[in-house]
């Protein structure tokens, strides 16, 4: 059964009891808190929840008559008014959906302008049969949030047993969650490369004062995708660009094993 103790919890009121489960480990404040400044929050969406559905995904994607084909298969198409407000540190749009669009090409990242699409609130769409053919239809109706932390290799030293130890106690405040399939906003989860470091090197576009390259999404193929034994698919973007919901040069990478 899922825990769904802390799902509505405030940011504030999980940092708080984060400090005293770590305290009650004999972790130092000073290292509590260096570890707090590295999280970023996200969303995280998964299967076999008990609320309305949040996201769509594979399938046939909703497109407006008229819309211009994809170009790449169709991975998801999430709810943004049912997403919770402020949980994550990016500007997402509060109503409309957001539809993202890959191939399952691992390890090549690249710039496009087909990769997510916005569709504003109250547009008629319907889904459509597209080429190329998409992913196993699944629905995403559990939504969590929670911070996400900056990924560490499982070494043996010092610095890691003590990370380990700050996750072990951030779980325990948390609770049990679900496997997520889908994230959004927050640090990314990798198998091999960091999908917004590779965005920064792969393309210099000039940025002005306060932007950058950030996450906006990650899923996991799981079995849905028959193509990867084990891949997660990335959307990187300018964060000026999403303020604006200018999505024509989003940064797409798929790392896999």
């Amino acid at each position: 059964m899922t825990d769904t103790r802390t799902v509505d919890e405030t940011p504030a009121a999980r940092a708080a009891r984060f400090r005293a489960e770590a305290a009650a480990r004999g972790i130092p404040a000073a290292e509590v808190e260096a570890y707090i400044r590295t999280a970023r929050p996200a969303i995280y969406l998964a299967e076999d929840g008990p609320g309305p559905v949040v996201a769509l995904t594979g399938g046939n994607p909703p497109l407006p008559e008229g819309a211009p084909a994809p170009t790449t298969a169709f991975v998801a198409a999430v709810d943004c008014a049912a997403l919770p407000p402020g949980a994550t540190d990016l500007p997402l749009p509060t109503e409309g959906r957001l539809l993202f669009f890959a191939d399952p090409d691992p390890g090549s990242g690249y710039v496009t302008a087909d990769a997510v699409r916005y569709i504003p609130a109250g547009t008629p769409s319907a889904g459509r049969p597209s080429d190329p053919a998409t992913y196993h239809p699944a629905r995403l109706d559990f939504c969590f949030h929670q911070w996400s932390w900056p990924y560490r290799d499982e070494d043996d030293d010092e610095s890691s047993q003590r990370a380990a130890e700050l996750e072990s106690a951030w779980s325990h405040v948390v609770g049990w969650r679900p496997r997520w399939r889908f994230q959004l906003g927050g640090l990314p989860n990798l198998f091999n490369w960091d999908p917004v470091e590779a965005a920064q090197d792969d393309v210099p576009l000039p940025l002005a004062d306060g932007d950058e390259w950030t996450l906006l999404a990650t899923w996991r193929g799981d079995d849905d995708c028959e193509e990867l034994e084990a891949g997660l698919f990335h959307w990187v973007i300018r964060r000026a660009d999403l303020a604006a919901l200018r999505f024509d040069r989003v940064y797409v990478y798929v790392d896999a094993f």
